[in-house]
């Protein structure tokens, strides 16, 4: 498969299959994340991968839309601002950014590897960080379901023409 073909591939998944996810899969996409790039190198981020359980259930509800409850893992994306680089002039803090391109990474290496994801950034961060026991400095950017998605999850993936996204 060609990269358009990938990203093609990607989309946002709202429904998932019960089939649980090979931990050799998790650990492929997780090396692809490790592997992102970010500004100057630092990269300010941690992940949590969180499979059953109550702290399953507890993340799960901090997002309010019902469709997450059948969700088989969430990935915990976070930034640690301490760590991250923040540009001289202006004191820019570049968490957020260098988050997003991991993030990205795992969307689609989970796309290859034929499972969905979807972000969620809709979320009570603050709820989520006292789950998790993270620190001021840690911040939960994202949530990311992740699965097999459900035989009619595949939704339309609709896009701009390329001459309404160029200046």
């Amino acid at each position: 498969m060609n990269f358009l073909d990938l990203v093609k591939l990607r989309c946002s998944v709202r429904k998932f299959s019960d089939r649980p996810i090979e931990q050799e899969k998790l650990d492929y996409i997780l090396e692809c994340v490790r592997m992102a790039p970010s500004a100057v190198n630092y990269q300010p981020w941690r992940f949590a991968i969180i499979k059953d359980g109550e702290q399953l259930d507890a993340v799960k509800a901090t997002y309010h839309n019902p469709w997450i409850n059948d969700v088989p893992c969430l990935i915990v994306a976070c930034g640690n601002h301490d760590e991250a680089w923040h540009r001289k002039i202006d004191g820019k803090d570049h968490t957020d950014i260098d988050v997003a391109i991991a993030v990205e990474h795992l969307c689609l290496a989970a796309a290859e590897q034929g499972l969905g994801t979807c972000w969620v950034c809709n979320f009570d961060a603050a709820r989520c960080r006292e789950i998790l026991g993270l620190s001021e400095a840690m911040e939960p950017v994202a949530l990311i379901p992740i699965g097999y998605p459900a035989s009619d999850a595949m939704p339309e993936k609709k896009r701009k023409p390329l001459d309404k996204i160029l200046l």
